[in-house]
């Protein structure tokens, strides 16, 4: 009231002032009247008419005029407000940084284009007063519209000429990855949307916005980074054991693990040379020196260099994501890609002219779900190359000095690319036309390198200035700052130092003749590693995915092989069986005991050095004869219909019959530096501190019909899951329900995430058909039809674009997952004599190169060809043997873990589906178990070739491995005598039979 009154008694003087009586009197009639019954003040203002300057009035003497009198009445004003409780704290304006705004303008804009029916790569969004929807176009990279202007993203008119904080240029919609190599990625920075800030606490979630569990069994007790348990062992899970030596032959100039064999190692060398090893039995299975492929195609400059001075060197070579193709790029003008189809067998794939002088560097990416590379050189750019054909997408100009470093990311389906020249500058790139985005100095100006975490979550860099200082920091992306910078160079290098990250624990950089090794969160210098010396001064280093093996190159042109504990098993488990055997042996059917090889032109010697290697069937009975780890849930819970491993190999995830989940974790231990699984220690069964259980929704289900089933996201965060009711999705860090759909009937009986979109699921139903479902939109886009009776197996190649399902009918139908059209079908091969289960379940199950699957049936094992749905292998139970229940690939692809309804484990190799050994059932269960228990499901671990769990119809887990000392599962035999046609002959199982199919 008091605030009112002044404010409308200044505006009566005011009017006073002016001469302006009617107005006057209008105030005082309309605002000041109100208060006439309060005292005697509305009295004496009214008298104010009465002269002819109000200043006459005595307590009016000291008003000078309207500008002074205002900025008294405003500090009374702020005096009342003060002075009123209800403000009190309340009117400190917060500490806002510069970025805040922009940051809460591109957050809105996120959300906007996270609720769009069809979110594009940089969409066109104009305004936050009206519902975005991106323009519906078959490319999501940028086109010209009519008048052929750019529809550039929104943000570039937000650029200010400070320095742009880095989430600001960009807009990232509502899903490691090495190192320079483009990966999926939840996570933070950027202005993800999905900033736990910004998202309702669940079930579970403390106060600052993280999830806290509790463990049966196990104490509340929190082991914080730093801390003493921790420092003791975390040198443990670094490389440090030197397990094998390379002798390369010319100086290692870059090197690369492929991505899923990662004891395959190829580099390049200073004198244009690559070669590819096996570090596991230390062969070099291909050796290539530079030359052109074509040189009528060559630009003339390129061909005068070449002619000018005819040596080359590898400047970078890498891997694609997937493991089929390699990129080399070199000193001159030139990048080469190579496919690879196993073992030795490397061919020639694209030349491109890339670069006027050298091609520094070369990444790809998998843009609009097309895979490119990405290359930077000495004329300043940077140029994005499809890789199918060749063609040219786009080309980044805008450094003035020469590219020395391409780094491309995305965070969802927002891509992007950091490059950097040796003046020192960072520069950002979206795909698109209209220039960098962000524009920045490296630490000291340097020449600089940049890599992400694995998780994608965290970002790096890594250079050495002209003179000599080197550099390695952690960037907050929120604020295009630098978070931290790490510690520990002494002396200046004498040339660029190298970096990589593993584990999203680890930096490693090669400086000083010796490996320097941080903890991502803490700056000091965590331990240095000499590789057992004769290092170069600045060694080039490479670490495998897992971070469990590091390639090193040294001195008189070697390369060392550094491992972990985990490493040298994994160079163990390789060096049993060569990776060329193995890539033949996938040519090979087997057949009434004997081999016959696919092509006959081979040559006998050829066939018989390639030939897969013969087991001699190694029976287990008794527990002292493997490693064993029941896990027993502490609910009540019949028997397990669905196991799973975490993508990170970390925990087992269970589903019982009676719709309850339950996840089992390994903690980090004296026993488990490592907290992968292992029987070696026993894991926690995780709850949240809400005590509920994920438990998948019943409505109108009915038992009879159920068929339990779930699909894990690539990220470890969400489970999709159905036991004949809705489809349940669950957090799997609260176990809250996000969200139920698709209400039966009909029920739900597979699910499977589709490769490239975690927005996309197949659902298999009963019905025969199969539903693709949109989680975004909530909607079903495609219904396909191709069985007769309900969807048991579903399957997904990212390399071929297609979805391989099978059903209760012994129906194997392949589809385009992309325009989701069918393509081939044909009949599972019932062997003669052999009669199946009316509704007998065939699961399939694509091999680790993409072009072959499994496909398990309770009368066989068979292998596939994907192309023409061609059966190349099986394997047939024996009439004496008990039906099979479940069966999977190991991780590599190299074995078969199969259970059967009599409790027996057999173990396949899956070059030849040769039974390696067989675990019974009083190995591995409790002496005193009643009824017939048996595996029902079978899983194999992500990372550990030879570890698996069964889930049984006892309600529990048992997790397997063969004995430390030997290290994989059967024993190999000696070399057999040739038969008569030269070639081996295998030992097949008794009970069982071999055929060609």
């Amino acid at each position: 009231m008091k605030i009112f009154f002044e404010i409308r008694k200044q505006k009566y003087l005011e009017a006073l002032d002016k001469l302006d009586r009617a107005k006057a009197v209008a105030i005082l009639n309309k605002d000041l009247k109100v208060f006439s019954t309060f005292n005697d003040l509305f009295k004496e203002m009214t008298q104010l008419l009465t002269l002819d300057n109000f200043r006459e009035n005595e307590q009016l003497v000291g008003y000078r005029d309207t500008k002074t009198a205002r900025a008294i009445m405003l500090v009374e004003l702020k005096k009342l407000i003060e002075a009123n409780p209800l403000f009190r704290e309340k009117l400190q304006f917060p500490t806002v940084k510069n970025s805040r705004l922009r940051m809460l303008i591109n957050q809105s804009l996120n959300w906007q284009h996270s609720l769009c029916p069809n979110p594009r790569q940089n969409p066109d969004i104009r305004t936050l007063f009206l519902d975005h929807s991106c323009r519906n176009s078959n490319d999501s990279f940028a086109r010209l519209n009519g008048n052929n202007q750019l529809m550039c993203s929104p943000f570039q008119s937000l650029t200010p000429p400070v320095q742009t904080p880095l989430s600001i240029w960009m807009s990232i919609p509502s899903t490691a990855s090495h190192p320079a190599v483009s990966a999926a990625a939840n996570g933070s920075g950027f202005g993800f949307l999905g900033n736990p800030a910004a998202i309702p606490k669940g079930p579970g979630e403390s106060s600052d916005g993280t999830y806290k569990m509790t463990f049966s069994g196990a104490s509340d007790r929190i082991m914080l980074p730093g801390s003493n348990a921790v420092q003791s062992g975390i040198i443990d899970e670094f490389p440090k054991t030197v397990a094998r030596t390379l002798n390369q032959g010319s100086v290692p100039t870059s090197m690369d693990f492929h991505p899923i064999q990662q004891t395959l190692l190829l580099v390049g060398t200073n004198v244009g040379d690559i070669s590819l090893w096996e570090a596991s039995s230390r062969e070099k299975l291909v050796s290539r020196s530079f030359q052109v492929w074509d040189i009528g195609t060559s630009s003339i400059l390129s061909k005068a260099a070449l002619v000018k001075d005819p040596s080359v060197s590898v400047k970078r070579i890498l891997w694609t994501p997937d493991g089929n193709i390699c990129g080399v790029a070199y000193s001159k003008h030139m990048m080469q890609l190579y496919r690879y189809h196993g073992g030795n067998d490397i061919r020639q794939h694209l030349e491109i002219d890339a670069h006027v002088g050298s091609v520094n560097d070369l990444a790809f990416c998998n843009p609009n779900k097309q895979l490119c590379a990405i290359t930077c050189g000495d004329d300043t750019t940077i140029k994005v190359w499809d890789v199918a054909t060749g063609a040219k997408l786009y080309a980044f100009e805008g450094h003035a000095a020469p590219v020395y470093s391409v780094c491309p990311h995305n965070k969802e389906n927002v891509h992007f690319v950091f490059s950097t020249s040796i003046d020192g500058k960072i520069k950002a790139w979206l795909y698109d036309l209209a220039g960098s985005r962000v524009d920045y100095e490296a630490p000291g100006r340097s020449c600089t390198t940049m890599a992400y975490s694995a998780d994608g979550k965290r970002l790096f860099s890594c250079g050495t200035s002209k003179d000599g200082e080197s550099h390695v920091v952690e960037w907050n992306e929120n604020e295009g700052s630098v978070k931290r910078a790490y510690q520990g160079f002494h002396k200046h290098s004498s040339s660029v130092v190298q970096f990589d990250t593993t584990r999203n624990r680890f930096l490693a950089v090669g400086d000083d003749y010796s490996i320097k090794v941080w903890d991502m969160d803490n700056v000091n210098l965590f331990t240095t590693i000499n590789a057992e010396g004769d290092l170069p001064a600045c060694p080039r280093i490479r670490f495998n995915k897992d971070g469990t093996l590091l390639a090193v190159s040294a001195n008189e042109n070697r390369i060392k092989i550094l491992a972990t504990a985990d490493g040298v098993r994994l160079l163990r488990t390789y060096d049993s069986h060569s990776l060329v055997a193995s890539r033949v042996a996938s040519e090979t059917l087997t057949m009434n005991g004997g081999t016959r090889n696919l092509d006959d032109a081979k040559t006998r010697s050829t066939e018989e050095s390639n030939a897969p290697r013969l087991w001699r069937l190694t029976e287990i009975s008794k527990a002292a004869q493997l490693r064993s780890l029941r896990l027993s849930p502490t609910v009540n819970i019949d028997k397990i219909s669905r196991l799973i491993y975490t993508n990170s190999g970390t925990s087992i995830l269970a589903l019982a019959s009676n719709a309850i989940h339950l996840l089992w974790k390994w903690l980090r231990t004296d026993q488990n530096l490592s907290t992968k699984a292992t029987t070696k220690a026993a894991p926690q069964l995780v709850q949240p501190t809400s005590g509920m259980l994920m438990t998948n929704d019943l409505t109108n289900s009915r038992p009879e019909d159920a068929v339990p089933c779930f699909a894990l996201s690539k990220n470890d965060s969400y489970v999709m899951s159905s036991s004949g009711g809705k489809i349940s999705l669950f957090n799997m860090m609260s176990f809250k329900t996000m969200t139920t759909f698709m209400c039966p009937p009909p029920v739900a009986t597979f699910l499977a995430f589709h490769p490239k979109d975690n927005n996309i699921i197949a659902v298999g139903m009963d019905d025969s058909t199969i539903n693709i479902y949109n989680v975004r939109v909530d909607e079903v886009k495609k219904k396909l039809k191709g069985h007769s009776k309900r969807v048991t197996g579903l399957a997904f190649s990212f390399l071929l674009n297609t979805l391989v399902s099978s059903g209760a009918d012994a129906q194997i139908v392949s589809w385009n997952s992309e325009s989701w059209e069918k393509q081939k079908s044909t009949s599972l091969q019932i062997p003669s004599g052999r009669s199946a289960a009316v509704l007998s379940d065939t699961q399939v199950q694509f091999h680790q190169d993409q072009t072959h699957f499994l496909v398990v049936h309770e009368t066989q094992l068979s292998i596939y060809e994907v192309a023409e749905l061609k059966c190349i292998k099986q394997w047939v139970a024996g009439e004496s043997s008990s039906p099979i229940s479940h069966a999977t690939f190991s991780c590599d692809s190299q074995l078969v873990y199969t259970g059967f309804l009599d409790g027996v484990i057999s173990i396949f190799g899956a070059a030849n589906l040769q039974e390696r050994c067989q675990i019974n059932p009083t190995a591995y269960l409790p002496t005193n178990v009643s009824g017939m228990v048996f595996p029902q499901v079978v899983a194999a671990h992500p990372h550990e070739p030879n570890q698996f769990a069964v889930g049984l119809t006892d309600g529990g887990v048992v997790v397997l491995e063969p004995p430390e000392a030997e290290g994989k599962w059967g024993l190999p035999l000696p070399p057999p005598p040739s038969a008569e046609n030269g070639l081996p002959t295998p030992v097949a199982a008794s009970g069982s039979d071999q055929h060609q199919c």
